[in-house]
């Protein structure tokens, strides 16, 4: 999970780790109930900070993990289709 953060953080030229351990940190954090403010938080890149990535706006659009889900369905259902009419054959 730390893979896409890591690769981020390097493309923009931060070598700092520092924030990536704080990222971690608060993720850790909102865990429990009592800090699940900070679940929302993600890398910005441009400041060099934390920011809650709702409040900046910052989203994946729902529709676009529906379609996924859609496909991974539709392939898996094709994929058993396929088998069924390998054994019958």
């Amino acid at each position: 999970m730390l893979l896409l953060p890591k690769t981020l953080l390097n493309n923009a030229g931060i070598k700092d780790l520092n924030l990536l351990s704080k990222l971690r940190a608060l993720h850790t954090a909102s865990s429990s109930k009592k800090d699940y403010k900070y679940r929302y938080y993600g890398l910005d890149l441009s400041n060099r900070k934390l920011k809650n990535n709702v409040i900046t706006g910052v989203v994946e659009p729902a529709s676009s993990k529906l379609k996924s889900i859609q496909m991974a369905t539709e392939a898996a259902i094709t994929i058993l289709r396929i088998d069924d009419f390998v054994i019958t054959n």
